[in-house]
């Protein structure tokens, strides 16, 4: 999201975002094999912002158990291999939150974070989860991990029948530091795939694994659940990547550690 001040996303900019999703203009083929496809787009010149896009077919899984794994913050700590940390800040709207995400990069790079505002739209039979990086006062760069910027990231679910949908997910991300190009390719090649694989085996066991944790709480489909505190608006400011420290890991070489995060 681009401006000045933290605006809550309107129906044009989930517009927008759909149709980025569905556009294969500019973007190019980087991985495509057993129903998932992986694009890529070239950095900019002087420029550090990484886009990629992922797009899962399954057959196995409905649009609605899709749409309620990639909400449930708690079943994310349970099959996200990456995730070092992360929870809920705040509401803002029936729709739209804050929260802190932590992940674990390939060593020996550092781990990275973000403070994103998340909202979401459910649009007949498809959904969208969108979220883009804010600066809160009460959550600043912590020392030891480099605080990425998300210009835009989400997922879409589309479905394709009672069993069936489609998730693409897109990143715009400025990682603060250049990377090397081992960690690119690692990503397009096997990281990306490899999440995507994981989400879909989380979404066949979340109906068991929910009937055993507050089957009923799902604050994303009835707010009127959620416990989060209110947050107003003017609490928040756009994270600008410039005012953050930025590193050059390009020259570092890869480990032989087994590992599946970015």
């Amino acid at each position: 999201m681009s401006g000045r001040t933290v605006t809550i996303p309107d129906d044009r900019a989930f517009a927008s975002f759909k149709s980025e999703c569905l556009s294969e203009e500019g973007w190019n083929v980087t991985y495509n094999k057993g129903g998932i496809t992986v694009w890529s787009q070239a950095l900019e010149e002087g420029k550090s912002v990484h886009k990629i896009k992922c797009q899962m077919v399954t057959k196995d899984v409905s649009a609605e158990t899709m749409y309620d794994v990639l909400h449930d913050i708690e079943y994310r700590k349970n099959w996200d291999k990456n995730v070092i940390e992360t929870f809920d800040i705040g509401k803002l709207t029936v729709n739209a939150d804050v929260g802190y995400y932590a992940w674990k990069c390939p060593k020996p790079l550092r781990n990275r974070d973000v403070i994103t505002l998340r909202s979401w739209l459910p649009t007949g039979k498809d959904y969208i989860i969108m979220n883009y990086s804010v600066k809160h006062a009460k959550y600043p760069p912590k020392k030891d991990v480099v605080r990425a910027v998300s210009i835009q990231t989400g997922y879409m679910v589309q479905s394709q029948g009672p069993n069936n949908c489609v998730l693409t997910y897109m990143a715009q991300l400025d990682p603060r530091g250049s990377l090397p190009k081992w960690v690119v390719k690692k990503f397009s090649h096997y990281l990306a795939p490899g999440a995507m694989k994981s989400i879909n085996k989380a979404c066949v066991k979340y109906s068991d694994w929910k009937q055993r944790h507050n089957p009923g709480f799902k604050p994303w489909l009835y707010p009127e659940q959620t416990t989060l505190p209110s947050i107003p608006l003017s609490e928040l400011s756009i994270q600008h990547a410039e005012s953050l420290e930025n590193i050059d890991e390009s020259s570092l070489a890869e480990t032989n550690d087994r590992d599946e995060s970015y």
